[in-house]
């Protein structure tokens, strides 16, 4: 056995790069039929992901690093659910055929709401998908229209409930904070997703980042930007409705009605577990190393063909820097951070956001720094504080 074999659990995260629009906001590594060029094409993406699979084993082992089991499996985008179903199962049998996958595991895709059928859903369930995370982003047409998202709200409930008849556990995930939406608009779409019946949720505040349709818009004087004061006030409001339906913050953007529906796979990456990162642009995580692919799904393809993992670059996260990672990704969730992991000399800072009411003082107490829900919406500012 190596003295670096893992027994606690390997995440995948496979990064299928295919939209069939861009959205206005989306800043991901993602690619139209039209952007594409030459190469790297969808009806090419399986092959290349599991052989990108194979190599990134070899790579592992060779370094000394071997592993029992993967416990979570995640296909995100682009949309997943672009590919046939059997070729996401299909992925998903070569991945179980390289290491197995842990009794239980959890096993995800995002998918948008007008990218399945009942027969796919099916499809993926029989196949070994547990979970599927749809991009509601909102219930209200005009604010739908405004992001650039091309679907029909009535489409989501429906899209839900095949997902419950196939078995499925289901997410849906809301942006709030787009430029016109309004706080009536925003308790429209949670309690929509609401009466879906799901048992998460997730609701992240409107980014605008520089290089997207949405920022030229701004710059254009064609939309508002986002005021923070009014994002708090969404945040509240969601949190509020999604409380009095029986779901739990468990992350500062993520919602639950019990433990077990929490997200596995996103509880890895906050807790610093080890990744693989499959496809374009895909970043993976071992023991402290970390390295990103080649971005464009044509390189990507031409790397592999000639037998090379498609890594672009790579790091060795110090010490120091995965503390700091550390006190980033912990604080933001329910279980909080160890007082123990603070820093000497920022420790006594937490008595300081205890006194502002940023931090839950029976847990302080206990040992651990939890948010409250002020300290929430200050996050960034508490972790500020609390980094060397």
């Amino acid at each position: 056995m190596s003295d670096r074999h893992r027994e606690r659990d390997l995440s995948v995260y496979v990064h299928v790069p295919f939209c069939a629009v861009r959205c206005g906001y989306c800043d991901f590594n993602t690619y139209t039929a039209t952007e594409l060029g030459g190469g790297g094409s969808q009806a090419e993406y399986p092959s290349h992901a599991m052989a990108e699979m194979d190599l990134t084993l070899a790579d592992d082992r060779a370094a000394g690093y071997d592993y029992d089991r993967v416990g979570t499996v995640f296909f995100g985008g682009g949309t997943p659910t672009l590919l046939p179903a059997d070729e996401l199962v299909a992925m998903l049998a070569h991945l179980r055929g390289l290491i197995p996958l842990a009794e239980g595991a959890e096993v995800s895709t995002e998918a948008n709401p007008d990218s399945v059928t009942e027969e796919s859903l099916q499809q993926l369930a029989d196949g070994g998908i547990t979970r599927v995370s749809f991009g509601m982003q909102s219930a209200v047409r005009s604010v739908l229209r405004t992001l650039g998202r091309t679907h029909d709200p009535e489409r989501v409930p429906q899209a839900v409930a095949w997902a419950r008849e196939a078995g499925l556990d289901v997410s849906l995930d809301l942006i709030y904070g787009t430029p016109g939406e309004t706080l009536a608009d925003v308790e429209t779409s949670v309690k929509a997703a609401l009466a879906c019946g799901v048992d998460h949720m997730s609701a992240y505040s409107l980014i605008i980042e520089g290089n997207t349709a949405m920022a030229r818009q701004l710059r254009r004087g064609e939309l508002e930007a986002p005021d923070p004061d009014d994002m708090a006030d969404k945040y509240e409001l969601v949190d509020d409705l999604a409380s009095a339906d029986g779901l739990t913050w468990y992350e500062v953007s993520n919602w639950a009605r019990t433990p077990a529906q929490r997200s596995r796979h996103n509880l890895a990456y906050w807790r610093g577990s080890d990744w693989w990162g499959i496809g374009p642009g895909a970043h993976r995580h071992r023991d402290g190393l970390r390295s990103w692919n080649v971005k464009h799904p044509s390189r990507y393809a031409t790397t592999l063909a000639e037998g090379a993992l498609p890594v672009a670059d790579s790091e060795q996260v110090s010490s120091q820097d995965r503390l700091v990672e550390r006190i980033m990704l912990e604080l933001r969730i329910i279980d909080g951070l160890a007082v123990d992991e603070v820093p000497e000399q920022t420790r006594p800072m937490l008595e300081v956001h205890r006194e502002r009411g940023h931090l839950d003082a029976d847990a302080l107490a206990a040992g651990r720094a939890v948010l409250t829900r002020e300290g929430r919406l200050l996050a960034d500012a508490v972790i500020r504080d609390l980094v060397p």
